[in-house]
């Protein structure tokens, strides 16, 4: 009987045993998420229009022959070389000389400034002597015909050697040089190089309609180009254009970019961020933290170790960042990585 009693009771024991094992746990615990977060610190922001364009020289030009001879490219006193692709020349350098001998006697330049020579001191002689009276005043004035004569002649004699020298207009980079054998006889107007002045370049844009109040005359442009990625050159608007294209719904600006060290070339695609307005000691944060929803915009900070959901207001934005003009205050712990599987309210834990 003690034998069956004690069956009994075992059998109650696993029974009630195998009961609490198949019983729900009554609390669960959250597991904290980990993100990254940065205090927010005053910041400054600008309102900006980014589009781009082609850079252009500012001078452009191709030089000619004026007339026929023995075609000589001369040396550049910089490389100590005949003058090349890419050479820096000044204005009024010789680039191109052009030979003939029978042009230059037939203008007999040296006849012709000894006879400016005689005539200047005839005339002084006549002028001496007519104050004294030694000669009439119709003498005198004759003689300064004859020298203003041969001034004329001496100069124009100057002015037909001068074409014979194929010189830059202006300060310039050769971009372009026709291969011509020297002494080869070339006609007048023919292309001999061609010349850009690059040190101030000109950039066309077209700006969405929208701005059209917004953009002025002289407002700060910065510069860029991918291939100089560590370079930012300063420039400004020069032209605005007061017509809107029905086609594109845009207007065309000219920016005018500085460029003293040659970084920019001609035909470079350049990217513009216009400058509209500046706000300093605001609240900016990046915005590929920001969360679009239902809701609006929100981001989360993170407060006494739980995730707080902000709903919030943007103001100025560029590029990568967005300045926030309500729902953040300084000094909150914004989120900045892990944000993406939080809720309102998840428990967090802080990690670098």
């Amino acid at each position: 009987m003690k034998s069956f009693h004690q069956f009994i009771a075992l059998i109650a024991l696993i029974g009630a045993t195998t009961a609490c094992n198949n019983q729900p746990a009554a609390t669960t615990t959250e597991l904290a998420v980990p993100v990254s977060v940065t205090d927010i610190k005053p910041g400054s922001i600008e309102k900006v229009i980014n589009t781009t364009g082609t850079l252009n020289a500012t001078k452009n030009t191709v030089v000619k022959t004026e007339m026929t001879g023995k075609y000589k490219l001369l040396i550049n006193p910089r490389t100590r070389r005949p003058f090349a692709l890419g050479d820096v020349v000044e204005s009024g350098q010789v680039i191109v000389m052009l030979e003939d001998a029978e042009y230059v006697n037939g203008i007999g330049l040296e006849a012709k400034k000894l006879n400016l020579e005689i005539s200047e001191q005839n005339m002084k002689k006549q002028e001496s002597l007519f104050e004294k009276g030694g000669v009439t005043q119709l003498d005198f004035r004759n003689s300064e015909v004859s020298y203003t004569n041969a001034k004329d002649a001496f100069e124009r004699a100057n002015l037909q050697l001068a074409k014979m020298k194929v010189t830059a207009p202006f300060r310039g980079v050769i971009t372009d040089l026709p291969a011509i054998t020297n002494s080869t006889q070339v006609a007048s107007g023919t292309s001999v190089a061609s010349l850009m002045d690059y040190s101030v370049m000109t950039v066309e844009v077209n700006l969405p309609e929208k701005y059209i109040t917004d953009v002025a005359i002289d407002q700060s442009v910065r510069i860029m180009n991918y291939t100089l990625p560590n370079d930012t050159l300063p420039g400004s608007i020069k032209e605005l254009s007061p017509a809107i294209s029905t086609e594109t719904r845009t207007f065309k600006g000219i920016i005018q970019v500085a460029n003293p060290d040659l970084k920019l070339r001609p035909g470079m695609f350049a990217k513009a961020d216009i400058v509209l307005a500046r706000k300093d000691s605001v609240i900016v944060i990046p915005k590929d933290i920001i969360i679009s929803g239902q809701r609006g915009k929100t981001v989360f900070i993170v407060d006494n170790g739980t995730a707080d959901e902000k709903r919030i207001t943007l103001g100025y934005e560029n590029q990568n960042e967005a300045e926030i003009t309500s729902g953040l205050k300084m000094n909150d712990r914004l989120v900045i990585k892990g944000y993406e599987t939080l809720k309102n309210r998840s428990k967090v834990k802080i990690v670098k």
